[in-house]
């Protein structure tokens, strides 16, 4: 069977705007311009003979075609980088790992304790992966890529360490409960405009978004369903903490915008929603992790044991 060779430019090209869905998007992430992309993307559909987008007067949208292209091509581009990042580790003196997380995650939660693992342990390079893939990475076979996913397990084909579950809670900025001189209720949020983050969920399982809250609280028939979806976290959260909606937060990706007062909960610790997904850190199925990679995975267990008991100090 021969193999047909792509343009490397078009695939890269089509790459970028399949992630955004938007050639001017793509356009400034490689640094051409729109029509570039467009006929970069063009040029691949002619060689292939199908469309990869619907093309409307307000922009462009991924077709099932070229959805499934989009994958693939991620897919590749993966495992091309996890070759380039062991040979580079193969030539490096300081060990590294790569970790893979979902986005928010990443950045509300992980982040913000790194430093107290270069203070505590160091002695490890990290290349952090943001990522809504709901599949595993592709294991490099010496320890070296672990990852952090959000759903339920057993995972098949890893090492499964439980870090945490998940709560969820209404959260608000404090500007919206000044004028308040009793607590909230929540059919009192049919006044406001609810803040929701929402994304295909793995293995299955649903999501638990406002309805599911609303009907825990009584109110699922009072309150209207909510008027923004977003797929990450921070983007919710920013408009939360600018006092444009109250949103349904998860607790590890809240909890230090609560601590930092930015955010408050207006119900205080009553009407709480159970989410039936936890965090795991997955690691290779088999072999040794190298012993610096082993410390990371130390620190990283006791760090979410101690957030998942409560005693997680804020001076960390």
């Amino acid at each position: 069977m021969k193999i047909e060779r792509l343009p490397l430019n078009a695939l890269r090209a089509f790459a970028e705007a399949a992630r955004t869905e938007s050639f001017k998007g793509a356009a400034s992430r490689l640094g051409v311009t729109p029509g570039a992309v467009s006929r970069q993307v063009k040029q691949l559909e002619d060689r292939l003979g199908v469309p990869l987008f619907a093309r409307h007067a307000n922009g462009v949208h991924l077709n099932e075609t070229g959805r499934q292209l989009a994958k693939d091509i991620d897919s590749g581009l993966e495992r091309i980088a996890t070759g380039v990042m062991a040979a580079r580790e193969r030539a490096r003196q300081v060990p590294m790992l790569t970790l893979s997380a979902p986005p928010s995650f990443m950045q509300l939660w992980l982040l913000p304790r790194l430093a107290d693992f270069d203070a505590k342990v160091g002695g490890i390079d990290i290349s952090l992966d943001a990522s809504q893939s709901l599949t595993l990475p592709a294991w490099q076979g010496d320890g070296a890529r672990l990852a952090i996913r959000y759903g339920r397990g057993p995972w098949p084909e890893a090492q499964n360490h439980r870090l945490f579950g998940d709560e969820l809670f209404p959260v608000c900025a404090p500007a919206l409960l000044e004028q308040r001189s009793q607590p909230m209720t929540p059919a009192e949020l049919a006044h406001h405009t609810l803040l929701e983050v929402s994304w295909d969920s793995p293995q299955g399982v649903t999501f638990p978004g406002w309805q599911a809250w609303l009907d825990a609280a009584g109110v699922v028939d009072r309150v209207a369903p909510p008027q923004r979806r977003y797929s990450l976290y921070g983007l919710a959260m920013d408009q939360a903490i600018a006092g444009r909606g109250i949103m349904l937060a998860s607790h590890p990706v809240a909890m230090d915008r609560l601590e930092s007062g930015v955010l408050v909960r207006p119900f205080g610790e009553r009407h709480v929603l159970a989410s039936p997904m936890t965090y795991d850190l997955l690691t290779p199925p088999t072999g040794e992790a190298p012993l610096a990679v082993a410390r990371f995975i130390d620190w990283l267990l006791s760090e979410a044991a101690a957030f998942d008991q409560g005693t997680l100090g804020k001076a960390r």
